[in-house]
């Protein structure tokens, strides 16, 4: 008999609904509570199948796919080379396909191809082309330039089996101090909804099929009010404020997103504090997800819930509590059925199947509540077209993945988003200068004027700063990038020393707005980066590529001004520095 026959579900001339009916007509609950998990996977070295993760709590390929029933992973960590993933991928595919039904694997991964290497937000570009960050697509204000971005990443995910996005993260960046700011479009709602749809348009292409990458867009219904900025992964952070009325203005970016057409959403781990809707975080919602997602904007896409919202976990080597926000008295098993019952498909970063399949033979879960978003979760599987063909060409993936031609594309827009904040005149600099630099490569710097070791010895100094942040308690804590935007005292005066013997100029990398008037009155010119290798700046800094980039964001005047400021309002620190938009031409 031909395994068309003995799975009809295969046969790629019925419809998609019919076929989903057939293949969930076949699965036993333990198959199907399998779908329902969505958690971190490392491959083995060089594209072997892997053991697992001590460190993140991670077990091995095959408990996850055959033990677990799962098949819908994000994949975690870096690999040198690109047929490397693909090679391991294919591996997955097999194990998968080896399974009574052989239903295949979908990979997602969160964005990989900036500067960033936050493993709780984003990966290093690794084989990758290497773009800026998202605030930094946001400073070119170019649509056309990000939707070809997301072409681009499309192309080299599909490569390596990747098909599943964990973005864009459409959250508007109106709490200066928010530590997960780099990965959005800004602070400007109408930017960050155009930019957010056409970087969904570029992953997803022209119609929804086998080359695409389904976007997960996050974090519904906005991320960005946190109380003082603090990053919800931490029980610190739990609370989103509303203090200028403002929750509808967060909804904008995600009207764009529908309207292009994305597929899949993610809910924020914050809890809404004062408004209309519960007082839990939004992945346990059911007014934010059934009630304004589902039924008011008519949203039918898969549902995931951020990562962790069940059960305690060990995070390099710290223990976690679940991003159980405004239900913590409530066990791991009682929490699975708020989410369910708040209208999620998914539990992001959990694998405790049997905890699911034990609430529906008690009864507390009905089987057919897993049908309904079980039908969601294969349908996109199937109109990926993993059914017909879940493999990759692992020899084309290192030709396609990393290209010269992308990597220039991500090159020429490291270059477009750079923006010069401030000016004396020092700018642009001459070529073949004697140069005193930090931060910088030396053979970078060569290649523009004598790199030389002491400031007084140069003719200008370059100083490549990080945006400030204050240390947390422990390793994971500290990718979470918060508290004062307040320089220390010894940077201010090492700038200013710098400064006081050589024209100086300060690129910082602003993953968040800092308080920059000490350094704007030290040195000759300030840029702001968001992702910008050495030659990208330099060739800012020099003239040989226009200054096009534009702030994202208010850069404020003082601490006391964002804190008097309203999280949930754009632009609403009094008295900015610099305002967004502002970019100056050389």
């Amino acid at each position: 008999m031909s395994e068309r026959n003995e799975r009809p579900w295969l046969d790629a001339d019925l419809p998609v609904d019919e076929r989903v009916e057939l293949l969930l007509s076949e699965m036993t609950l333990e198959e199907k509570a399998g779908l329902f998990f969505q958690t971190m996977i490392v491959m083995g070295e060089g594209g072997e199948l892997s053991e697992g993760d001590a460190n993140f709590g991670i077990p091995s390929n095959r408990e996850y796919v055959v033990g677990h029933h799962m098949n819908h992973f994000n994949l975690l960590g870096v690999a040198p080379k690109a047929s490397d993933i693909a090679a391991w991928h294919n591996r997955l595919q097999e194990l998968a396909a080896s399974t009574r039904l052989g239903i295949p694997v979908s990979i997602s991964t969160d964005p990989r191809h900036s500067f960033s290497d936050n493993p709780g937000a984003t990966m290093f570009a690794g084989p990758f082309s290497q773009w800026p960050e998202p605030l930094g697509l946001a400073a070119t204000r170019d649509a056309a330039l990000v939707e070809r971005f997301g072409d681009i990443a499309r192309q080299e995910y599909t490569a390596v089996g990747i098909r599943v996005a964990l973005h864009p993260q459409v959250d508007l960046a109106t709490e200066s101090r928010w530590a997960r700011q780099l990965q959005t479009f800004g602070e400007d709602a109408a930017l960050a909804g155009e930019l957010g749809a056409a970087y969904v348009r570029g992953f997803q292409g022209e119609s929804f099929g086998p080359g695409s990458v389904s976007t997960m867009t996050k974090h519904f219904p906005g991320g960005g009010p946190q109380k003082d900025g603090e990053d919800p992964h931490f029980d610190y952070g739990r609370e989103q404020v509303y203090p200028g009325d403002n929750f509808e203005h967060h909804l904008l970016p995600f009207e764009d997103i529908f309207a292009a057409g994305g597929r899949q959403i993610m809910p924020y781990y914050g809890m809404p504090v004062g408004t209309q809707y519960e007082e839990v975080g939004f992945g346990f919602n059911k007014g934010v997800l059934t009630g304004l997602l589902r039924e008011r904007f008519g949203f039918d896409g898969i549902v995931c819930t951020d990562w962790g919202l069940v059960t305690d976990q060990p995070i390099m080597g710290t223990d976690f509590a679940a991003r159980a926000w405004g239900v913590e008295h409530l066990t791991p098993a009682e929490r699975m059925v708020k989410i369910l019952d708040a209208g999620a498909d998914q539990f992001g970063g959990e694998n405790e199947t049997e905890l699911l399949i034990g609430l529906v033979r008690s009864g507390e879960v009905a089987e057919a509540r897993l049908d309904v978003s079980a039908r969601r979760l294969l349908r996109e599987k199937f109109e990926l077209g993993l059914f017909e063909d879940p493999y990759v060409d692992v020899d084309a993936a290192d030709a396609i993945v990393g290209s010269a031609e992308f990597r220039a594309a991500g090159e020429q827009a490291q270059r477009a988003s750079v923006a010069v904040l401030s000016n004396d005149g020092v700018l642009p600099l001459r070529t073949g200068l004697k140069l005193y630099v930090e931060g910088i490569a030396p053979e970078a710097a060569a290649r523009y004027g004598e790199v030389v070791a002491t400031p007084a010895e140069a003719d200008a100094a370059i100083l490549r700063l990080q945006a400030p942040y204050e240390q947390r308690a422990s390793m994971f804590e500290n990718f979470f990038h918060a508290g004062s935007l307040d320089f220390p005292e010894d940077v201010i005066a090492h700038v200013a020393e710098v400064a006081a013997s050589v024209p100086t100029i300060v690129d910082v990398f602003l993953d968040r707005p800092a308080i920059l008037g000490p350094i704007v009155n030290a040195a000759g010119a300030v840029v702001a980066n968001w992702g910008a290798g050495a030659e990208a700046l330099l060739d800012v800094l020099t003239g040989a590529v226009p200054a096009t980039g534009k702030l994202p964001f208010d850069v404020p005047s003082s601490m006391a001004a964002v804190e008097a400021s309203r999280p949930d309002v754009p632009f609403d620190t009094a008295d900015p520095l610099f305002r967004f938009g502002h970019g100056l031409s050389l």
